[in-house]
């Protein structure tokens, strides 16, 4: 993501989608009532009678939003709402709806940006190299960084393919060299997933000879080439968005130990009431909030009230993290949806 202007006064921001993650942090800054800007397609009618005909036009318009649909199998995010602004020959309070895709431009209109939301933005916006993507088939293996705009690539090692019956103890030579491989650059670059891809059943032969703590941080893929290739075709799979969202539940899952040991310390708050009453005497450090009691305040109509108390939140200087992996939610939800860290013992 690039933010191409920063308006805040006038509660405008004005972005650049980049890659396909992009979507899921704008499936969560988007709120209901936004005021959404960009250029889209719409079908037009021209002419009248049996003479008449629909086009699809380009067209840029502004609509009020009253429904975000992100679809993390599918990489696509909807933005579904009434238009405000268009041209005059598309009317008025008409529904319309953006399909925001990578190289999109659009601007987001809010009364209020949160800190935590922006924080979300940056977040997007920064490089992104915690992912190791290893290729390889028995012959070659290729080693690349995860960036935000695709990869860069590390390095190369050829085995050595032998005769049939000699293939086995070969091949396990090969794979030994690479896991090695893999831990070094584990601890170098200090990354905290990695995606092995290879055709057919390769990559069971190397989930062998990984030790047991890099098994637990690998997922594996299949692509048709173990040449430098099967990069490109490894950041269209959807094993790839499966490790962001699970390092992203990974340091959920932190942010929630460690309000479990703050209320086995006593210095813990959580449910609405209690986390206001904390707020608002300026005892939080660090508040956690279930994007599950967000989507319920929305459809009660009740959102202002907890957007003004996280607001509250940011002025006393309290990290606000949301919570948004599906067993991470729950948690949370056990707790009534919000709960926080104290500066001291309540």
């Amino acid at each position: 993501m690039k933010i191409l202007k920063r308006d805040l006064k006038h509660g405008l921001i004005v972005l650049k989608v980049t890659d396909e993650e992009d979507l899921w942090y704008l499936g969560h800054a988007i709120e209901q009532g936004d005021l959404i800007r960009g250029r889209t397609e719409r079908k037009i009618k021209i002419g009248s009678d049996e003479n008449a005909k629909t086009v699809r036009k380009p067209v840029t318009l502004k609509i009020k939003t009253e429904k975000v649909e992100y679809e993390p199998q599918n990489n696509s995010l909807r933005v579904l709402g009434t238009i405000t602004e268009g041209p005059d020959d598309v009317p008025l309070g008409s529904h319309h709806s953006f399909n925001l895709e990578t190289n999109d431009e659009i601007s987001i209109q809010k009364e209020y940006w949160p800190k935590y939301q922006i924080k979300k933005l940056e977040e997007a916006e920064k490089e992104k190299n915690k992912i190791l993507l290893v290729v390889f088939d028995r012959e070659q293996a290729h080693y690349a960084i995860l960036k935000k705009k695709g990869y860069e690539k590390l390095s190369s090692i050829k085995g050595e393919v032998q005769k049939k019956q000699l293939e086995e103890s070969t091949t396990k030579n090969f794979y030994a060299e690479i896991s090695k491989n893999i831990e070094e650059y584990m601890k170098r670059l200090n990354t905290s997933k990695i995606i092995i891809a290879s055709p057919a059943f390769w990559k069971e032969y190397l989930l062998k000879e990984l030790p047991d703590e890099l098994k637990k941080k690998t997922i594996t893929a299949t692509i048709s080439t173990g040449s430098e290739e099967g990069f490109e075709e490894l950041l269209k799979r959807s094993e790839l968005v499966k490790a962001l969202e699970e390092d992203r539940a990974a340091n959920e899952l932190r942010a929630i130990e460690e309000v479990m040991n703050a209320i086995r310390q006593e210095k813990a708050c959580y449910g609405l009431k209690d986390c206001e009453e904390k707020i608002n005497i300026g005892a939080t450090q660090k508040i956690l909030v279930s994007n599950n009691l967000l989507k319920e305040m929305k459809e009660k109509e009740k959102y202002k009230e907890i957007d003004n108390l996280l607001q509250a939140a940011e002025n006393t200087n309290t990290e606000i993290i949301m919570i948004t992996s599906k067993d991470n939610t729950a948690k949370i939800d056990g707790l009534g949806g919000i709960a926080g860290v104290l500066r001291w013992k309540a």
